[in-house]
């Protein structure tokens, strides 16, 4: 028996998946790309738009009154979503004709579609105190994110919220009904000179930099860069040149903010793949309530974007959980998954746990949040259910003794478990005290899921001396695990 199994408390709270909770969309049928061309409309989005338009305006506003009356209780403002989506593909069905708003509606409707966003797994959990004041009367509240996974194992994050009791008791609240994506503010402003940076570190000549990027302003919007690539497109230049200014693009793509309307409530909230580096998937976000050497507050996750072949470590920065501001970590110590930033400054400089070799827990420091340079081996796998690999459980929590990391180990069977150390707060290259034996290993009703055999968290919190833990079972759902902050610290032995 493990030793720990007493001292922890899993709450009879699981966060399952529910595939009612579906956003919309774009669908585009078929569209051919030519190299260096714009996109232009496939006979399939032709036939569609002609076949609408042979429609009586009879059959037009029976047709429309149908889906509006099958979908108006699932999407709120759907006549808005449908106006929203033929201004959008307007250009791709070119007519002289006159069309109402009945047939731009119905038109609309039919480019779009609904995606069940969580239908596979709901699962990775991060927990951070909800901005403002959060505490009142003892009672803490909270906001939870967790990575979503639907159709064709898309990976998003979406957000719960509730609170913690001075007892530690653990209360969600109701979700809502809706699910709502964010619209992208335009005219972002990018620096040349870190755009520069990172095509150096990707392994791009100097000179082909130059080359490539020469005649951006030093403060740039999106347009600018899509202008410039679209002549080294049409001009006559080298591949490697024009491979430059592609991958520009692409990382220009990565750096971007969306911003939530008013007024949404918190869970109906979904951040889904915006950029190509993001098309298969935002992962595992590790949320940290930040607090700068000044006083002020802002909350950082660390995320893992995905297109299907390249990993690329991003972080996301926010105050009130209604903007986002995406951006690449750069720094040829940005590498694999699981980064995840201590909440504060240390001695000046910012820290980071991350993994770069895939089996120990490596620890670095920069003058710069976003560029990191040099990584150093923290932790190694040492006990038996961790010798496959070791990696961070979330972000480091400040305690009065010392940073609290969690962990995660990869035993016999490819079994995950959950384990904690202790490093000094001045010097947390220095490591104090670790479990020898896991903190949280699958339960027998824990075991069965997409991916058999595994807990997880993507971050904790502490609130009156307790450890709050979510964490995920079996890559599938979501639970809740407590334990007295003393009982952990006393339970590890020194290194």
């Amino acid at each position: 028996m493990n030793t720990l199994d007493p001292l922890v408390r899993r709450h009879d709270l699981t966060i399952t998946p529910d595939p009612h909770r579906v956003l919309v969309r774009p669908f585009t049928p078929s569209l051919e790309v030519k190299p260096g061309a714009s996109s232009e409309p496939s006979p399939r989005i032709l036939s569609l738009f002609a076949r609408v338009m042979m429609l009586t305006d009879e059959e037009v506003n029976r047709k429309l009154d149908e889906v509006l009356s099958e979908f108006q209780g699932r999407h709120e403002h759907i006549r808005e979503i449908f106006r929203t989506r033929f201004a959008q593909i307007r250009p791709l069905i070119p007519s002289d004709r006159f069309l109402d708003e009945s047939r731009q509606l119905l038109l609309g409707s039919y480019f779009i579609n609904e995606y069940s966003f969580e239908s596979t797994a709901l699962f990775n959990p991060s927990i951070v105190p909800a901005p403002g004041n959060p505490i009142e009367n003892g009672t803490c509240r909270f906001i939870l994110s967790l990575r979503a996974v639907g159709e064709g194992h898309i990976s998003s994050i979406t957000f719960r919220t509730g609170v913690v009791e001075a007892d530690g008791t653990v209360r969600l609240d109701p979700i809502s009904r809706f699910v709502h994506s964010p619209q992208p503010i335009p005219a972002a402003q990018y620096n040349l000179a870190i755009f520069r940076r990172k095509l150096r570190e990707l392994g791009i000549a100097p000179e082909t930099v130059k080359i490539a990027t020469e005649g951006l302003p030093e403060s740039f919007v999106m347009q600018d860069l899509v202008n410039k690539v679209k002549r080294l497109r049409a001009g006559d230049v080298s591949y490697e040149v024009l491979w430059a200014g592609e991958l520009a693009l692409i990382t220009a793509q990565a750096n971007y903010t969306v911003r939530f309307d008013e007024g949404t409530d918190i869970s109906s909230r979904v951040l889904f793949p915006y950029a190509p580096a993001e098309s298969n998937g935002i992962e595992d976000a590790r949320f940290v309530r930040f607090i700068d050497d000044d006083g002020s507050t802002c909350y950082y996750a660390t995320y893992t974007a995905y297109d299907g072949n390249v990993v690329l470590p991003q972080m996301l920065e926010t105050h009130d959980f209604l903007e986002f501001s995406i951006c690449t970590l750069n720094g040829p110590a940005v590498k694999n998954k699981g980064m995840a930033l201590f909440p504060r400054r240390i001695n000046g400089q910012y820290a980071m746990l991350g993994r770069q070799d895939s089996e120990n827990i490596h620890i670095m420091f920069s003058d710069y949040l976003h560029f990191w340079y040099e990584s150093e081996i923290l932790l190694r796998p040492s006990e038996p259910w961790e010798l496959v690999q070791l990696g961070n459980c979330g972000p480091p929590i400040e305690t009065p003794e010392g940073w609290l990391i969690l962990t995660h180990g990869v035993g016999p069977m490819r079994k995950y478990s959950i384990g904690a150390a202790l490093l000094d707060r001045d010097n947390p290259r220095r490591v104090i005290k670790r479990l020898r034996d896991p903190l949280l290993r699958p339960a027998p009703e824990e075991r069965e899921g997409y991916v058999p055999n595994v807990v997880y968290s993507c971050g904790g919190m502490i609130h009156n001396d307790m450890l709050i833990l979510p964490y995920a079972i079996s890559d599938t759902a979501s639970r809740i695990a407590t334990v007295q902050v003393r009982d952990l610290l006393d339970a590890m032995q020194p290194v």
